[in-house]
């Protein structure tokens, strides 16, 4: 069982540097899947994942595998599609999610033909798939980085947040806090998205931010017990994948997100929101 469970990471610098990398990632874009999930925006999480491709594949197309030309690119094509999403939602008579299905489709696209003009079909399995296990330190230290960043930005913005999750319209009436929250928290996610790309690729990234929280929404009625065991959850499943990789030689980053994806479902059945739930008998207590 040792040399199961704990031999890969004691042996192998790369199965240390990648679970490093799995927790970062944990601690810093699962807290903000999670708020995705609240919000109702689990989706758009999905598309934001593919906005950055094509603003990565340009840092790559003029600096080759660069971590900062990749990281810099990938933000700023993030960014761009929110805005230019939301400035059409205001401008048309589109509503949001039509707008970002049109520009993540046309980034995906542009993504791929751009690293394609240049790069081996190497390439562009990194750039899509990701490289947990070939995390460098300046990698590790980018994704501490950001998770550290959105810890700390989520424990700022922490009530605004909520509210807006609940009742935006309320917020927006009580505080000028709502178009800080609103944007401030698209940021993250974009940056949290980059953050992923780096270990799990532009296709993968978005998966242990919802899975683990969607399997935790089914568990927790609190936000607090919500946001802990979604980040147990993903932590959970990256070692569970990592352990998976290692032993039956398969890509690392389909197989976190698997895991992720096995505890998502385990939940959905035995969990007490889960499908179960409601066909299990109901002892009622007796009342006088």
């Amino acid at each position: 069982m040792f040399d199961f469970l704990i031999a890969p990471f004691t042996e192998f610098a790369f199965m240390r540097r990648a679970l490093a990398g799995c927790l970062a990632l944990a601690l810093g874009a699962t807290p903000v899947g999670v708020f995705l999930l609240l919000r109702r925006m689990s989706l758009m999480g999905d598309a934001m994942s593919h906005a950055i491709l094509p603003g990565a594949a340009l840092g790559y197309l003029a600096f080759g595998l660069s971590l900062g030309a990749m990281t810099v690119g990938g933000i700023v094509a993030g960014l761009v599609v929110v805005f230019a999403a939301g400035l059409v939602t205001r401008a048309s008579v589109l509503k949001e999610d039509a707008s970002l299905a049109a520009f993540y489709l046309l980034s995906l696209a542009a993504g791929v033909m751009i690293v394609s003009l240049r790069g081996r079909n190497l390439d562009l399995l990194h750039v899509l798939f990701g490289s947990v296990l070939a995390l460098d330190d300046a990698s590790l230290l980018l994704i501490a980085g950001i998770a550290s960043v959105t810890l700390l930005s989520l424990a700022v913005l922490f009530r605004p947040l909520v509210m807006e999750c609940f009742d935006p319209a309320f917020l927006r009436g009580v505080s000028r806090w709502s178009p800080v929250a609103h944007y401030g928290f698209l940021m993250l996610v974009v940056v949290n998205l980059v953050s992923g790309f780096h270990a799990l690729g532009t296709l993968m990234a978005v998966g242990i931010m919802i899975l683990p929280s969607a399997a935790a929404r089914l568990w927790a009625k609190g936000l607090p017990m919500l946001l802990l065991l979604a980040m147990l959850f993903a932590f959970g499943s990256g070692i569970a994948g990592l352990l998976f990789s290692f032993h039956a030689d398969v890509p690392a980053g389909p197989a976190i997100v698997l895991m992720c994806g096995l505890v998502y479902f385990a939940s959905l059945i035995a969990a007490p929101g889960g499908l179960l739930a409601g066909r299990l008998p109901v002892r009622h207590h007796l009342e006088s």
